[in-house]
């Protein structure tokens, strides 16, 4: 049985390919706007630390003014392709989505190895405080929306 056809699997591989340079090139942006405060700690803007959404959609994580803003743009950015050709269906939205979250995980992880005041090292629970739930090594939203991306692009293509 084969899980994705010859020709989709070049075009699946090209689209992981691009998002990973994109994620990289926006970890190298978010180096240079936070430095070594993740999640947006010295930045002047507006935060809510607390509320029982937070826990629910964010990861227990603050929602910042910068953080709206950001995962709105990638989000449209994502989508833009859609807009451009005029085209929509559920197999492209799947798509989008499942990359939407392939690039912040991606965007994420590198934003620690890029940065020169974390590093591979420093990718701990004990180093990374905005990041509240760890399972093997990594953030829980890393497993969660990595597992449905994959579900995601299964059925995308």
């Amino acid at each position: 049985m084969q899980i994705i056809e010859w020709p989709h699997l070049g075009q699946l591989l090209a689209m992981l390919g691009a998002v990973l340079v994109l994620a990289y090139f926006f970890a190298r942006v978010e180096v240079e706007i936070e430095g070594e405060a993740g999640w947006a700690a010295n930045l002047p803007t507006w935060r809510i630390e607390e509320h029982p959404l937070l826990d629910i959609f964010w990861g227990g994580r603050a929602m910042t003014g910068y953080h709206l803003w950001m995962f709105s743009f990638i989000g449209l950015i994502f989508h833009f392709p859609l807009c451009f050709m005029g085209a929509w269906s559920w197999q492209l939205e799947a798509r989008a989505a499942a990359c939407v979250m392939l690039f912040w995980i991606a965007e994420d992880f590198l934003w620690f190895i890029v940065n020169p005041a974390f590093g591979w090292r420093r990718f701990t629970p004990a180093h990374v405080a905005w990041h509240k739930r760890w399972a093997f090594g990594a953030p829980v939203d890393y497993w969660i929306f990595g597992a449905a991306s994959i579900v995601l692009l299964y059925y995308a293509f």
